[in-house]
């Protein structure tokens, strides 16, 4: 049997009650979500600049978040990232997510982290599989 999905509102990206997350808050659109936040040093790898972890971990957030506006629960299967420049910390930036693809249960999303200029510092292309419900 699978677990659940469920929001204990601790999740690291988004979960308002984990004192150490980002604290992302999105608005969502037709198969997109949109967040802008600031990351802090406290995200970087080298100084001044983010941890690519955290870069990763900010387009896989905004993807699964554009999953729910399909009105169901997914879960990254593959997530590929395309790191194009070192995005700096402590600077505004806008991640987007969206819903291009669906066959069965997998959804095709791709991502984009752009700073608040337009530049695009990362690309990400990724499957969801949603999930099952309880009767299988």
């Amino acid at each position: 049997m699978s677990p659940q999905l469920q929001d204990d509102r601790r999740c690291f990206a988004c979960g308002p009650e984990n004192p150490n997350g980002l604290h992302m808050q999105f608005e969502y659109g037709d198969g997109v979500a949109t967040c802008t936040v600031e990351p802090g040093q406290a995200f970087a790898g080298w100084s001044n600049i983010m941890h690519g972890g955290i870069v990763a971990t900010l387009l896989d957030e905004a993807m699964a978040h554009a999953t729910l506006t399909t009105g169901e629960r997914a879960v990254t299967a593959r997530l590929e990232v395309r790191f194009r420049k070192p995005v700096p910390t402590g600077d505004s930036l806008v991640v987007e997510g969206r819903v291009t693809g669906r066959r069965g249960r997998v959804l095709e999303v791709s991502g984009v982290l752009r700073g608040a200029d337009g530049t695009v510092y990362a690309n990400a292309q990724s499957r969801f599989v949603t999930e099952l419900s309880p009767d299988g």
